[in-house]
Parts: structure tokens; sequence; C-alpha cells
């Protein structure tokens, strides 16, 4: 198991082939993007995640680790492409099964194919189910499919990567062996044997769990806004049970995991998975609610503009998927208002969704409030919690993270 292909290049894949790499792998990192390949042949990086650069630097330094635009052959091949869901929250394969036919050319007898993308109870069958459509020849031959679920936190990535514990699961108990084998190289977490779809269903069931507890709390936010109770006051107090540990509400939830994973389970359990779909419906709702909180200071507001305070989906990093803030920092420009200001240190420019709207700015934390009267905290960055609470004097604050409660 020398070589080694990683297939995606983004938030998870380019952390794992750099880790693999960095083990005495020799790592393809194959990504359709020639901007990313490009940076990540200079050693470089094209997201932000604390620790990553050396380790990609010295990956690539070493000759262990070379991106590309298409695959290359290998004994191990890993899938780390997106998961998303369609506007009918039913479950996005595409990226999948295209990942999935792209490697199958290169694919031989005795290879291990790993899917490390959160996905759907039954998708590491359909991986084995691609690669033999495209191989017939390959029908009866020895090759080994596994899931193993990613468990990291965006930001604490490489120091997580190798220590968490990892579910494995093989579509046999060869798969798992030999997928358990190869992790044993480059993770010192405990490796728990499994079978693929309830390794499947362990990652959609960790992440539920944490959106179930999420809409708890920010159902609670809504209660206390309408009793006129404040929550952070409450969370705190109630906290102090030795048996409670509430979690803070926040604007909505964001990020390619816990926004999107319980709909896999709504999707494969409809009449089932009741508090799941419920739990994933206030939360979907928590942006609305936001935003009407913004209209009324708004209508209450002489020449009203709004500064919000980040676009990603959790602190200090730059990943805007399924990122509530950015989804209310979208209809807002949408709406009517004159100016609406962008403070976002993680990113350097504006994404597509905003770029194109004459009434919104990306500017400095320090240039949002000189200029702004309404101040929206939607995500609890470094910069923000360190800002000088004296410059919020005057405005109207959103504060929907508790910073400066």
């Amino acid at each position: 198991m020398g070589h080694v292909c990683v297939i995606g290049l983004g938030y998870i894949g380019l952390p794992t082939a750099t880790l693999i790499a960095n083990s005495g792998f020799k790592v393809y990192g194959m990504d359709p993007v020639a901007r990313v390949v490009e940076t990540v042949n200079r050693g470089e990086i094209h997201i932000v995640e604390p620790g990553l650069a050396a380790y990609v630097k010295k990956a690539v330094s070493s000759g262990n680790l070379h991106a590309d635009v298409k695959p290359h052959e290998a004994d191990v091949f890993i899938l780390a492409v997106p998961t998303p869901f369609k506007e009918d929250k039913e479950p996005d394969l595409s990226f999948v099964e295209s990942a999935t036919r792209e490697i199958a050319p290169f694919v031989k007898e005795g290879n291990l194919i790993i899917l490390e993308s959160t996905s759907p109870v039954g998708t590491t069958e359909k991986v084995q189910k691609w690669v033999l459509e495209e191989r017939t020849d390959l029908v009866g031959k020895n090759l080994y499919f596994a899931h193993c679920p990613e468990r990291v936190l965006p930001g604490k990535i490489v120091e997580e990567l190798p220590h968490n514990d990892r579910i494995i699961g093989g579509i046999d108990a060869e798969s798992t062996k030999k997928t358990v084998e190869f992790y044993g190289h480059f993770v010192t977490g405990a490796l728990l044997s499994t079978d693929a779809r309830t390794a499947e269903m362990a990652k959609l069931t960790e992440n539920s769990f944490r959106d179930v507890n999420i809409a708890f709390a920010n159902e609670l936010s809504i209660i206390c806004d309408k009793l006129g109770i404040d929550v952070w006051e409450l969370i705190r107090l109630a906290n102090r049970h030795p048996r409670v540990n509430i979690l803070q509400p926040g604007p909505g939830v964001g990020g390619h995991c816990i926004a999107v994973d319980p709909w896999f389970i709504v999707d494969s359990a409809p009449h089932e998975a009741r508090l799941i779909r419920v739990a994933r419906e206030v939360n979907d709702n928590k942006p609305h609610i936001v935003m009407e909180k913004v209209y009324d200071a708004v209508r209450a507001t002489v020449h009203p503009k709004v500064a919000c305070l980040g676009l990603a989906f959790k602190p200090d990093i730059d990943d805007l998927r399924e990122s509530p803030s950015l989804q209310i920092a979208e209809k807002l420009a949408a709406g009517s208002l004159d100016e609406l200001l962008v403070v976002e240190p993680n990113v350097h420019e504006l994404p597509a969704s905003l770029a194109d709207k004459k009434n919104v700015r990306l500017v400095s934390l320090e240039d949002a409030m000189q200029d702004a009267n309404i101040v929206l905290l939607l995500v609890d960055h470094k910069e923000f919690k360190a800002m000088d609470r004296a410059l919020l004097k005057g405005k109207t604050v959103i504060d929907t993270r508790g910073i400066f409660a």
C-alpha cells in the first residue's frame, strides 16, 4: 500500500492527503480545479486551517505529495468529495458517483477504495457497484471497499486528524481488516471496526445528535425573546445543574455536516425520523428570525446602515458552506438596504452571491464600526471578541452569539 490517490483537495481531502504523505506514503491528490492543484504543488494552501500550511509545505518538499487534475494509479483510493443535498433535501451523490467513475479506469485487482465523504446509508455499496459497472473485467476479482468518515473540527483539523478515534466499516470483513491496517499507519486514535452501513449511520447519528441539541438552544432563544428573558443568562444558570449542559444558540446551523447530515437520515426513514426533522426545521428557520430583528432595527433607524460581522459557519475559519450567516447576508443584500457592510477577516473577497450586489461592500472592522449604525454579530471570530465595546456605543446591536452579553 505504498501509493495513495486522494480525490478532492478540500477541507478534508487536503489535510488527509498531507497526513498520509507525511507518514511516508506516496500520495497523489486529485482536484478538478487547476488553481487548487497549482497552489498545492507550490507547497501552499487555498483554505484557512491553522497549522496546515507547514504540513503541506513539508509533504510537497519531500516529494511525497503531488497534486493533479486527474487521478493516478494507486494501491488505495480515498474519496473526499462533497455530498450536498438537492432543493428537496434529497441527498445529492453526483460528486461521489462522478469521482468513483473517474477513478475506475485506474483501479486494479487488490486495490482498496475508501469513501470518507459523509454519506447516506448504502453509499459505499453504490461505490462498489459504480466501479464494477465501469470495470466489468474486475467482477469477481479481489477489490476492497470501506467507509471511514472523518470526525474533525474545522480550525483544529491538523491536531485532530491523526488523534481522533475512527470508525471503519467495510462491505465485508476483509475490507474492514485492510482499511484498519491502512489507517493504523497514520492514526493514533482507536480504530473501531464495524460494517459499512453502520459506519455510515454512525457519522449521521453524531451530527444529528449535535443538531438536535443546538435546536433546543435555538428554540430557547426564540422563547426567551417572546417572554423578555435574557437567554444567555438563562443558559448560564441552567448549566449550573450538574447534569445539564445546554449549548449556545446562534443564527442557525452551518457547515457541510451538521446542516446536511440529518436530512440524510430523514430521507432514508421519513416517517420515523420525526425529532430529527423538527430539529432541522427549527435550525433552518433561525436565520429568518434573525432577519426579522434586523428589519425591525432598520425600520426604527434614520438612514440605516447595517454591518454584518462574519460570514463563515463557525469562528476563525473561511468555510462558508451552508453558512446561516452568509444566508442572512444574502437575504439582506437582496432587500431594500442602501448599504450592507460585510466584515469577514478570513476572506479576501466577497463570495459570488454577494460580489455582484452594488449595495454590499467587504470592509475592515474599523471601517464598519465607523460607518454603521446597526451592528449584526453573526460569527464569534476572535477579532470580534477582542474589539473595543466602546465602538458599539450609540448603535443598535443584534448579537446572535452572546459575545457582547
